[in-house]
This record gives structure tokens, sequence and C-alpha cells, in this order.
């Protein structure tokens, strides 16, 4: 008996998941198979401007089958090593003479928790102390040497260096499409006119502008923003938090760069009077966006600001967004995946990693034989786990505000009043000001963002904390050993700056090797 799956929307969400689970799920004729069906407008148009990924990506397009290689010719992908960030702190950062900390992809050496942590933070009266994320990591003096993570010879989706990809969002969707619909994705591209539901309100078909109902016993709204099957038609709640995440509007703007111009292999995130900037190096251009919260800035501002950054006078593009999650995404036989589950800020590129982690999850539950029970089992779990992850990612990405010491306008200060934290992130930091952090401070199956990522964010803009005081005299064998594994660091991060390529020409190997 053969099943259908019925995606509405094209987009990174609509194509990634579509691709993916054609390679995931049993196809027809296997007894339990998909027929997968993607419905989408050329009359609405996606937002295109997410640029940056996770390193999840890696193991995702290698899911599809096709080679690093194809990925980022087709994409115009480079490649990222985590993101830095400038102005964010209020002063000088941890081992910097300036306000400016990466956060990158690589784990810490010598463990995560507590790791090397206790005896960085010991430290603090060194002058020679280097930045957190430098004294535990390879990565940092790779990513300011403008290196690329890995060498022309390593293996696809492999290399020294963890990393992530930057691209061109509307080429990555195509090539998704081709991707997809290769390995037998039907494609239908029409206007949704009409969705119609069964006697138990569960979506039973929709109807293409001019075409015969397409039936489905699962449906995908990946309808962007508009969540025409989540929110429209079933009324899923939204849950807000813009009084947690103040950004709600971003003003985009793409600028040339030289064919020789280095391309920085991170994120570049700086900070305004209300909000940042985002700066993504392309092979022909960077991707730029002034990230801001309208309550405190006006868009003719931002649009200032976004102007005065790039220093010339090219065409922007207003994207306005509700800063939230749908409370159920999964109702009955409909999964909402990207912008109708939820949305926020760009900030450490979430985005397509919350489609992956959907589409993994979706693709679990649907991979052997189903009833009713089976079906409304797999919703309570797939909500249970998105809601969860959601509401981590906003602890985490409100902590990038929380602990800054800037209070030079309205924006920061709003973002340092204890008021607009979440409750969980205020018990963590409330505990955190004087013990290091724990296992039992995360659920890891909860987390995209594992408490590495937690450290370095607190420790790059200089938290206030009593963890660690006296490490370097209490543990004197442990001491030792963190002093050699400090210098092996420092030395394996010489070496790595000397021996990876440039990253322009690595990303140029890949474009002479198609």
């Amino acid at each position: 008996m053969t099943r259908r799956i019925v995606i509405v929307g094209g987009g990174t969400a609509g194509w990634l998941s579509a691709a993916y689970l054609a390679r995931m799920l049993p196809r027809p004729p296997h007894a339990n198979g998909w027929a997968i069906t993607l419905v989408e407008s050329a009359d609405i148009p996606t937002i295109g401007v997410g640029e940056g990924s996770f390193p999840t990506l890696r193991s995702t397009i290698a899911t599809l089958g096709r080679s690093e290689a194809e990925f980022i010719c087709a994409s115009d992908a480079t490649f990222k090593q985590g993101v830095r960030f400038t102005g964010w702190a209020g002063r000088a950062t941890p081992g910097r003479p300036d306000d400016d900390y990466f956060h990158p992809f690589n784990l810490p050496l010598g463990g995560d928790t507590p790791g090397l942590l206790p005896f960085w933070l010991d430290s603090a009266g060194d002058p020679n102390r280097p930045a957190y994320a430098d004294a535990v990591t390879t990565q940092e003096r790779v990513i300011r040497a403008g290196k690329g993570p890995k060498r022309p010879q390593d293996p696809d989706f492999g290399g020294s260096m963890n990393y992530a990809y930057h691209f061109d969002a509307a080429k990555l969707a195509s090539w998704l499409r081709e991707v997809a619909t290769a390995n037998g994705v039907r494609r239908i591209e029409a206007t949704i006119a009409s969705v119609e539901r069964d006697a138990n309100g569960t979506i039973a078909s929709v109807t293409p502008a001019g075409g015969a109902p397409v039936a489905g016993e699962i449906f995908l709204d990946c309808s962007g923003f508009r969540a025409l099957l989540i929110g429209e038609t079933l009324d899923a709640p939204f849950h807000d938090v813009g009084d947690i995440l103040f950004n709600d509007r971003a003003i985009a703007m793409q600028v040339p760069s030289a064919p020789d111009a280095p391309i920085a292999p991170y994120t570049l995130a700086t900070a305004h009077d209300a909000g940042w900037i985002w700066n993504i190096g392309l092979s022909n251009r960077r991707g730029t966006g002034c990230v801001y919260s309208s309550r405190h800035m006006s868009d003719d501002a931002a649009e200032a600001v976004i102007r005065q950054y790039n220093g010339v006078d090219l065409p922007t593009r207003l994207l306005r967004f509700r800063t939230g999650y749908r409370e159920r995404q999964w109702v009955g036989n409909t999964v909402a995946i990207g912008l109708s589950a939820g949305f926020f800020e760009p900030l450490e590129s979430t985005g397509i990693m919350l489609i992956e982690v959907a589409a993994r999850m979706v693709a679990d539950m649907l991979a052997g034989p189903l009833d009713a029970d089976a079906i409304a089992g797999a919703a309570r779990t797939f909500n249970r786990q998105m809601t969860a992850r959601f509401a981590a990612i906003v602890e985490f990405l409100k902590l990038h505000y929380c602990v800054s010491q800037r209070t030079d306008t309205p924006y920061w200060r709003d973002n340092a009043d204890p008021a607009s934290w979440p409750e969980g992130l205020r018990d963590k930091l409330a505990q955190w000001r004087h013990r290091l952090p724990s296992r039992f401070d995360f659920v890891a199956d909860q987390e995209t963002f594992l408490p590495p990522s937690w450290a370095f964010i607190l420790h790059g803009l200089g938290f206030a904390t009593e963890a660690g005081r006296g490490a370097l005299y209490a543990m004197p064998r442990e001491t030792q050993d963190a002093i050699a594994t400090f210098g092996k660091i420092r030395h394996a991060a010489q070496q790595a700056a000397a021996n990876l390529p440039d990253h322009r020409s690595l990303v140029l190997h890949y474009h002479r090797a198609r």
C-alpha cells in the first residue's frame, strides 16, 4: 500500500525536507513506501536571506548522496567556522584589547565540562591570558588567519576543523529541488486554492489552482510565515517571545566583492545601538543585514545603519518577522517545518538546523507501519521535543544580550533587565555566578547548543563569576596537566594556521574540481 506525503511550500524548508525524506523513507513499491509530492507557487517568493548554517548540515548533505564539491558549486557555498562578535560586550573582552570574541565550532580540548575552564578562569590576573576560545581550541587562530577548515585532499564533509557553510539561499533551494525530484519527488507548481479537511478535522487534501485535489496521509506545512496549514487552517497557537528577544525586523543588502578579495571563514556579527549587523562572505558578494527592534529603532534609522556600514548605495530589502514558535507543531496529520513552525532572528543560524532536526524526526517516525495511535504518539513526541528545543534556543540567544555590559542605549539596558529573561536563564546565571556549569543544567536531546557553546558566549563576553577561584592552587596535579594542555593547544594552533589553505583558495579548489 502506497502512503502519501504532501509538502506545501518549497524554499529551503520544503525542498530540504523532500530531499531528505526521499532518501530516508521506503519508497513505492515497498510495502510501507511513501510517495512524496511537493506543491509550490512561483508567485510566492521565499525569504531567501538565510545564508548561514550549523555543522549538522554536513551530515545532512552527505545523507543526500551528493558530493561536497557539487553542493559547494551549486549553492555558491563557502566555509563557516563560527561567529565573530564585535561590539557586544561594551568593554574590552577577556584576552583582547578590544570588544571582540569568537564562538567557534570546535569543541574545547581537554574536555568540555569543566575541562580547562576553571584553570582559565583562575588565571584572570595573568596579563598574557588569551581569550577563552583561543585558550581551549585551535580554531580561533585559524579563523583570524583567514584559513579554511580543511585541506583540498581531505575527504568530503571532513577536515581538521569543525565547520558549516555560508551559501546563496535561493541557489541552495534550487539545488535541493533538483536532488529531490531526481529521487522521485513529484513537483506541482501552483498556488493552493483550497484546503479540505476530513470528518475528524485533519487535512484530507489540498487543491492547487486549476488542478485536482492532492490527497495525503501526512502533510508538511513549509509555507513560510503564512503557515497555511498549521496556522490558517488548524489554528495551532503561536507562542510569541518578542518580550524576550526584541528584534523583529531586518534590512538586508547584498554587496558585490572583488574576485580576489579575502573571504572571512566566519559570520561577522557587529552590534549597534538597537541590534546587530550580519556580514557573510560568499565568493562573489557579501550578504549583510541590519537586525533590529522596531520598538527601539525606526526603519529609516536602520536603513541608515546598514548603508553607513557598507558605505555603498545599493538596494535593500525590509523583512518583518514575529519571533516565537507554534506550541504544537504536529497537529493531527500535519507537521510544520521551517518558518511555519517558528522563527528566531538569524543570530547563530538556527533556522536551517531546525528544519534538519524536524525532517530527521519525521523520517524516523514514519519509517515503519503506522496506525492512528502511532501517529498520535509520534505527534506528542515531536511536539515535546521540538517545543523544548525552541525554548532552549530562546535562552541561548538571550544570553548574547543579557550578559553584555552595554548601557549606552535603551535597547541594551532593556536586554540587561532580568524581567526580560526566561526563568530558566535567570536560574542558570544566578547559579553560574558561583559555580561552574554542570551537565545537569542541560537536557542533551533538547539542546541545539551544547555546554561549550554557552561557555564561549559567557566567557567571551566576560561573565563575572566566582567559579574556578583557587583552581590553580587547589588542584596542583590537574593544574600541571592543564598548563601542558594549554601549551599543546597553542602549538597545534600555530601549526594549523600555517598548514591550512587560505579560505578563498580552498573554495576555488572545489570549483576547479567540478
